[in-house]
This record gives structure tokens, sequence and C-alpha cells, in this order.
């Protein structure tokens, strides 16, 4: 299979073909880092799981087409014809061609009494549908125009073809995919399948207008950033209880609970209600003892593990982002971020400690990074500043409030914090992180090891200047490398030991500037938003040469994209974020 270049066209190798709202999209990504020969349609109910493979033919046999997407169209073309597929709602897909055929095939042969597809002929209407074990769900098949020349596998047991087969012979064909549950009335057109491309590129283009307003020449990634969260976007369903934008439609199709805050971030100008609902999904899911859930999906909600407590620090971004919050609203997210915020300060600080800790480098969201080399159970330094900047926002929400002893009571516990933060971990020269249980002391080389810098003016100049230059140190041509790149430990596909991150060069970016190094900080925001527009979202990127990496429809570095060149915007403008407004009854 040929792929197009990235661009306003766009490889569905790299990003799925989808549409807001569905939970299935268009890719031959049929797995962790698996790339079959064909697009599938691919469902992420359940988890990730290819359903159906789209097979183009020319004289009944397999043809090598050249496969071109763009948001609202996804097209096959071969030198004997072409063949085209359009979203026309987020359950339905509709497919045509003319002079090629097609074979649409089970991507599983084998059908057990606990999994695989089953194909039966609906003798209610005549469509034929396929059930699948793994999602649970069904994948009906309507003939609108054209003849169906073959069936294989209709009504069959145990392993063998399954599908529907359209000639390119003779007339042009055309058929409606679609998903869902046990029963639904029989499939009635909407409207042309020209009307179904124009709808999706209305709804597309109107997305990504108010997200990006400001979009132009000098962000030529916007739209396809704009995309990838547009296309990435879910409805609720299952333990998805909020329209959600999954961190992609590739193998990490989960919401993890500090990626969520990146996106809302990025959405909070332009969608606001789809910014606050990204927000609040994953404090849906908050346990008893305030803490938040590692990462959710569909079908499932992980506890094993917790993510860092960002949660104040975006809180701030979305109240200068979006309109203000109603009085009850405002006092319900107090409620949840206090509740998240004694999590910390009871389940994770050793009896008598003031600092707060890590039980593994998943709970840092930087899994392997090597702070964590010497222990895994870690008071870090990059915690702490987490925590003193969400107990900041939880002062100014009492405030607001009219909850004064409360506001109080925040803004002292965050000065203990910040002064603990550094007595305890400042080295004089860097910060250092301690065991919880051996009380031993250790640096590294880890740009985590230098993210106090989002206080920003919140520490001693003589400190803030020290990160800075530290930070400087782990730049390349590209933006921050996460681990040295003269460090031993160094990686080019390392993970957190190198490979660049959206998310930590947007957290990096906003505390240099808010420390005063707006130089620093332009430089880093410039790379990175020119290594998006080289190399497009992928999960993260190589830190020396610029490739992306890992999975590569990521939307967190779409937001980190659009975050950074939303505000160059407004610095070349001069426009200025208002400040946070005041809640309303």
């Amino acid at each position: 299979m040929t792929v197009a270049a990235p661009g306003p066209e766009f490889s569905v190798q790299e990003i799925p073909f989808s549409f807001r709202g569905s939970w299935f999209n268009f890719s031959p990504v049929i797995a962790e880092k698996t790339y079959a020969d064909d697009v599938h349609l691919v469902s992420h109910q359940t988890g990730l799981h290819p359903i159906l493979r789209l097979i183009p033919t020319a004289g009944g046999v397999r043809a090598a087409t050249t496969v071109v997407a763009t948001p609202h169209r996804l097209t096959w073309t071969h030198d004997s014809g072409q063949m085209e597929l359009a979203y026309e709602r987020p359950d339905t897909a509709r497919l045509r061609g003319r002079g090629l055929g097609l074979r649409l095939i089970a991507a599983n042969a084998d059908l057990t009494p606990f999994s695989g597809p089953y194909l039966y002929r609906d003798p209610v209407d005549g469509a034929h549908v396929f059930t699948a074990y793994e999602t649970g769900r069904r994948y009906r098949v309507t003939v609108l125009r054209g003849d169906m020349t073959d069936c294989p596998g209709v009504q069959a047991l145990g392993s063998g073809e399954r599908g529907v087969v359209l000639s390119g012979d003779g007339e042009p064909w055309e058929i409606a995919i679609e998903e869902y549950g046990t029963s639904r009335p029989p499939y009635l057109s909407a409207g042309t399948f020209e009307q179904a491309v124009k709808s999706a590129r209305a709804d597309f283009e109107s997305f990504a207008e108010a997200l990006a307003p400001w979009r132009g020449a000098e962000t030529p990634a916007a739209d396809l950033a704009a995309y990838v969260l547009w296309s990435a976007t879910v409805r609720p369903t299952g333990f998805i209880t909020r329209p959600a934008v999954l961190m992609s439609k590739h193998w990490m199709d989960k919401v993890w609970s500090w990626d969520h805050c990146f996106n809302a971030i990025a959405l909070a100008e332009g969608v606001p209600d789809l910014a606050w609902d990204q927000f609040r999904l994953v404090f849906d899911h908050q346990d008893e003892g305030g803490a938040l859930p590692d990462s959710i999906t569909h079908s499932e909600v992980l506890y094993n593990f917790v993510k860092p407590p960002i949660h104040g620090w975006a809180l701030r971004h979305l109240r200068e982002r979006m309109p203000r919050l109603p009085a009850a609203e405002l006092a319900e997210t107090y409620r949840k971020l206090e509740s998240w915020t004694g999590f910390w300060l009871t389940a994770r600080r050793v009896p008598g400690q003031e600092l707060p800790h890590y039980q593994h480098g998943n709970d840092s969201g930087w899994d392997n990074a090597t702070t964590f080399d010497p222990e895994r159970v870690v008071e870090t330094a990059d915690l702490a500043a987490f925590l003193v900047l969400q107990m900041r926002e939880l002062a100014h929400l009492a405030g607001e409030l009219g909850l004064a002893e409360k506001s109080a009571t925040w803004s002292q516990a965050a000065d203990r914090i910040r002064e603990a933060l550094l007595e305890e971990l400042w080295a004089g020269d860097r910060f250092v992180s301690r065991g919880a249980h051996s009380r031993r002391t250790w640096s590294s080389d880890s740009l985590l090891d230098l993210m106090p810098i989002v206080l920003g003016a919140e520490l001693p100049e003589p400190v803030r200047t020290t990160l800075a230059r530290r930070i400087e140190t782990h730049l390349t041509a590209y933006g921050p490398a996460t681990e040295l790149p003269t460090s031993e430990h160094y990686r080019d596909d390392g993970y957190w030991r190198g490979p660049i991150w959206a998310p930590s060069t947007v957290l990096i970016e906003d505390g240099l500037r808010r420390a005063g190094f707006a130089e620093l900080a332009d430089k880093i925001s410039t790379r990175f938003r020119a290594l998006c527009e080289k190399s497009g979202f992928a999960e993260n990127f190589d830190a020396r040469s610029g490739a992306g990496l890992r999975d590569r429809a990521y939307t967190w570095t779409a937001s980190g994209y659009l975050i950074l060149a939303a505000a160059h915007e407004r610095r070349r403008s001069g426009a200025l974020l208002p400040d946070v407004p005041p809640a309303v009854g």
C-alpha cells in the first residue's frame, strides 16, 4: 500500500481516519506497533480491535492502491478505478467504488465460543451482519447500489473466511457500514455520498475555526492538529461518562489522568464545553480516598497507579481561557480538587515528613525516567512543585467562594511545601530526589529534576536561574530532551530517557516564561512547533533526528502544538489572556 505524504492530506499509517464521536476508525494499524497491508475498520470499544479488512480489487485480484486521506474523505486510487469512504454519522460510514471492487473480510478468521466473528444475512432487511465477540457489537453492511457477487462464510462456524464481495467490473457500487448493539431499524440513507462528505467537511471546518481561528501560514500544522483532536473524540459510552478526546485512535486509546489536562487547555478558548468535559472526566472516577484513576477507557478504569497532580496548574490555565464558571460548578470543582490534593498529603506522605512521594515512575507520568533508577518510592522535586501550584489554586478558589479561612489555610500549606522543597531537596546547584524509606538522596540527568521551574517567580532568583541554565543544556534542535543528551543513559527511543515529549515541553515553557526567561521559552516554543510541523503529532520524538516515535497520532502532542502556537500568535498580535474571571451565581 502506497501512502501519501502528510499535510492537508495525511497518511492513514500516521493518523487514523475517523469522525468526531465515533468509536471506530479506518487504519492499517491493528495493534501496538503492528501495521497491516490493508486498511481495516478498527473499533475501540473494549479495547483496540480490528474488525473488518478492506481489500480493494481489480479484475478479481487484490489491487495495489494509493491511499489518501483528508478530514472528510478517504480515497483508494488505482489505474482501473477508485474507492471512497466517508462518515455519514459517528456510527455509520459510506463506501463506494467505480472500477475497483472490494473484499470486505472479517479480520479474524476464527470463531470460538468466546472470540471471533460470526456472519449472517438478516432476513428482516437482507443486510449482512458481522457480530464480534471482541467488542460485543454488530457491524451491518447494507448494499445501496450495485450487486454483491459473493458472501463467503455466511452462518459458518469455526475457522474460515467471512465477508462481503463487490465487483468493480460492472456498475458503480455503494454500501453503508454501521456499528451498533443488539438491533436497530433497517438502514435508511440520510442523503447521498457527496452530502455525507459535505456534512463531515463542514463539521470539521467549524471545529477547526472555533479551535484555532488564528491559524495561517505561520502555523501550517494547525489544521492537522485540529483534525487529530476532532477525530479522536468519542461519544459517552461505558466508563467514558462525557464526550472524550482519547489520547489516540491507535493503540493508546485511553484517557490518562494528566494527558487530559493538555487537551482541555488546547480546547478551552474555542470549544469550552468540550474542554470542561475533558478536565472533569477523570474526576467522575475519583475514589473515596481522593485519588484519580491512572486511566479510563470504554470498559476499564485502572487505579494501580496515579498521575501527577498538575490539575491545579491546568485549572488556572483553563480559567484564563474559558467563560467564568457558575458558583455551584466552582464549588464542586473546589471540593474535588481539595480531595485530590488531600490524597497526596495523607496517603502519600511519610509520617512526620512534609514532602509527598511517588510509589513508581508511572505515578509521575515519566515512567522510566532515570530519576527513579536508584529507588522507585521517591520524594521528588517536581511532585512538590506541582502540589504548591495546586494549593495556590485551591486558595484562589476558596477566596472566590468566600471561604476566607480555607483560603488562608491553603496558602500557608503551599508556603510550607515550597519551603520544604527548597530546604530539603535543593542541593545548591540542582534538585535531588530522596528515597521515602532509605532517606538517601541522589540526582540524575533527567529533565524531570528540573521541572520545579513550573513554580516560576515563586522560586528564589538564584534557583530559577540555575534551573534555566540546566534546561538549556537539554535543548536540541527540536526541543528539550528528557534525558541530558550527553548522559550515558540517553537513548534515542528511550521513552522518558531522551525523547522529546509535548507535556514536559509545555510545562517547562510555561514555567520559564513565568520565571522571567522569555527568550529561552520562545526558543523552546519555536523549536517544538517546528518539530510538529516537520514530524507530525507522535507520542514522542527522537531528540536528535526529530523523527516521530511510538504512537503517531497522539492528541496531547497536537494539543501541545496548539497551545504553543496560540500563545505565539497572541504575543505577535499583542493580545493578552484575561485575568481569571470571578464566579457568578
